[in-house]
């Protein structure tokens, strides 16, 4: 009777050590968790800061890119600039032109290359909708001119043409915006698609690019 009470105390005895073993892993389970996704959330929060301020240093650079001059540039007056629509020919003030009357459809400026010349009063209509021409002479060389082919390839409101009469070997036009360079490394390439593409300068922002004349 004894033994029995006694073995029957020492089975409880376990069985309670037991549980509270089990209850102890239970809580160190419960900690690891809540350690473990505070620091997944912190982690998250750490990554979404990092990323929300790698967005603004990005902006920061773009709009001080946006507002700083570029060496060299033409301007003229945007008031100026005729923006008719016209079917007649058009006698623009300089070559390429960067704006003035027009035809009523554009050239297709979805990052378009055309490898012959394009009719000027389609490719101003494109400018007014604040796309950026880029055309060369027989001057350029030939490995500048796929470099800006790659670059106008994907940059969506920009066009590539060539055309032979024109000053420079290398010219860049936005609306009432026009610079001259000798090769494709200049970095006022770069410069002139961030200030204009879609630019300020735009009297269309946001219009079609697509949709229009594709030769």
């Amino acid at each position: 009777m004894a033994a029995n009470r006694s073995a029957n105390a020492d089975r409880r005895a376990r069985i309670e050590e037991m549980r509270r073993a089990e209850q102890a892993r239970e809580r160190r389970n419960r900690l690891i968790t809540i350690g473990v996704s505070g620091i997944v959330v912190l982690g998250l929060v750490g990554f979404g800061t990092f990323v929300l301020m790698k967005k603004s240093d990005e902006q920061d650079k773009k709009d001080a890119a946006a507002k700083a001059p570029i060496a060299a540039e033409k301007s003229w007056d945007a008031a100026k600039l005729g923006r008719n629509h016209v079917e007649t020919a058009v006698k623009y003030d300089m070559k390429p032109p960067v704006g003035g009357d027009h035809h009523p459809v554009w050239m297709n400026c979805d990052g378009v290359v055309y490898k012959q010349a394009i009719s000027e009063v389609n490719a101003v209509h494109s400018l007014e909708h604040g796309a950026v021409w880029v055309t060369y002479n027989k001057q350029a060389a030939a490995g500048d001119v796929k470099k800006l082919e790659e670059k106008v390839g994907k940059t969506k409101y920009t066009l590539m043409s060539p055309v032979d009469d024109q000053a420079g070997s290398i010219m860049l036009s936005a609306w009432g915006k026009q610079v001259t360079v000798d090769n494709a490394s200049d970095p006022r390439i770069d410069a002139f698609f961030t200030k204009y593409v879609q630019g300020k300068q735009t009297p269309e922002p946001g219009a079609a690019c697509t949709g229009g004349l594709d030769k």
